[in-house]
């Protein structure tokens, strides 16, 4: 089978590790995908879905970014955080939506919309996933 191993690691788990025929990950230039014999290297990964597909599956993840490894036909994903679509909590990704939008409403500070997006758009990206 044209396969390849992939890890989903964060720092407090090892989420996931299994043969995978093919990956794809939210650069931070844009989505990417990973197939057998992929030239090796290391992507920063951005916000968004991961979409891995087995043999006999397919499985989406939420994550907020962090790095992806591949090198001779294993990759590695080290993100700072990751959900399976099934495991997302939609009650606490939209309590946390709504009290970004409410918070942006009501600051000025530049430093703080900064913070208040990146919090919008790790909501959002929940919940997107969380349908899959």
């Amino acid at each position: 089978m044209d396969s390849f191993v992939v890890e989903i690691v964060t720092p407090i788990r090892v989420v996931n590790q299994e043969d995978v025929k093919y990956l794809r990950c939210p650069g931070i230039d844009g989505s990417f995908g990973v197939m057998k014999n992929h030239r090796n290297g290391v992507i920063a990964l951005d916000v968004g879905e991961i979409k891995v597909e087995t043999k006999d599956d397919v499985e989406w993840y939420a994550t907020s970014g962090g790095f992806v490894e591949i090198l001779d036909n294993k990759v590695e994903l080290l993100l700072e955080s990751v959900e399976r679509s099934n495991e997302i909590d939609v009650k606490r990704a939209s309590g946390a939506l709504e009290r970004a939008s409410q918070r942006r409403k009501n600051t000025k500070e530049p430093i703080d919309n900064i913070r208040l997006e990146a919090s919008l758009l790790r909501a959002v990206n929940r919940l997107r996933v969380s349908k899959k």
